[in-house]
């Protein structure tokens, strides 16, 4: 009786080895970076959930590396791969397409593929992840309410309009900045703050240097954001001539925004897309569901709610 008992205990376990699916996930910064941190949580916290085998690996916000590392990956055939579309659908979409005929589940995050999703939607391709276009708009529109903006008001914007998709959420925020007749500049995030925000300290502070009339800062990467509290007291700026606008939690966010330092953050609660992108995937590969669109975007923290969600952004969840 024992030895049946124990055979069928080693026949179970070596079924629900064979079928345990292998998923890459691109966390698109760097290990340890604020967003990739939390994206990067949920993923492993549906991988747990699904008994997934996932992989987790890192991109340097940079376009090249994400598809240098699709191409790596794909190569392995694994059952699935979670990528972000800062590449765009021009570059991207061939690769993807290859990688889906070769029978490997392709999903999104982040930053949508459009065209590739319109054609790969019926094959398991989704999206998880705000809308940047709308997203930004959101933001702009926001921002003149909470921060009391008016007419010949100065603001920066920092950000990635270089990159397709990405930029737009860079994009939009300038459209209803300008269409409101506040004067705006612009900065581009060079790849090297993209990969390492810390660097952006001297970019920031030369630019208030110049321009110390300047309203509010707009900041158009999560990482970033999340080291704005600390520039605006390394380089003695004061919090209540300037207003910071951000994106994506971070203890290092919610300290920023409890000192005062940050005002007004946008999330697009990035935990989320990470867990439904492996959901996304397993339920692709396992019951031949279509790609689902999840819009995560839209919601506003400021120092008026963030006590509710101060909890949740500690623990790597918000």
């Amino acid at each position: 009786m024992k030895k049946l008992l124990l055979s069928l205990i080693l026949a179970f376990s070596f079924a629900n080895a064979k079928d345990k699916l292998t998923i890459y996930f691109d966390a698109g910064g760097s290990a340890g970076d604020a967003f990739g941190t939390v994206i990067s949580n949920g993923a492993k916290a549906a991988a747990k959930d699904l008994n997934v085998d996932l992989k987790v690996y890192f991109s340097d916000w940079n376009p090249n590396k994400m598809l240098e590392n699709f191409r790596t990956y794909s190569a392995t055939k694994p059952d699935g791969i979670v990528v972000m579309g800062h590449p765009g659908d021009e570059i991207y979409k061939p690769l993807i397409d290859k990688a889906i005929k070769d029978g490997i589940y392709v999903t999104s995050i982040d930053t949508p593929l459009k065209e590739t999703r319109k054609e790969n939607g019926s094959k398991g391709f989704g999206y998880a992840g705000s809308d940047n276009y709308s997203s930004g708009i959101a933001m702009g529109n926001e921002a003149i309410r909470y921060l009391k903006l008016k007419k010949g008001d100065k603001a920066l914007v920092w950000g990635l309009l270089s990159q397709p998709e990405r930029g737009l959420r860079a994009k939009a925020m300038i459209e209803v900045l300008e269409q409101n007749g506040i004067v705006v500049d612009y900065i581009e995030i060079s790849p090297e703050i993209n990969k390492d925000a810390t660097l952006g300290q001297n970019v920031f502070g030369a630019y208030m240097a110049k321009h110390p009339d300047t309203k509010v800062a707009f900041i158009d990467h999560g990482s970033l954001t999340a080291q704005m509290g600390q520039f605006m007291k390394n380089l003695g700026l004061d919090k209540d001539k300037l207003s910071i606008a951000g994106f994506s939690l971070s203890p290092a966010t919610l300290a920023g925004i409890k000192d005062g330092y940050v005002d007004i953050i946008g999330d697009a609660q990035p935990f989320f897309q990470g867990y439904f992108s492996i959901v996304q995937i397993y339920m692709s590969k396992k019951y031949g569901f279509s790609g689902f669109h999840v819009d995560t975007g839209g919601g506003f923290v400021t120092k008026e709610n963030i006590d509710m969600i101060e909890p949740l952004i500690k623990q790597g969840i918000r």
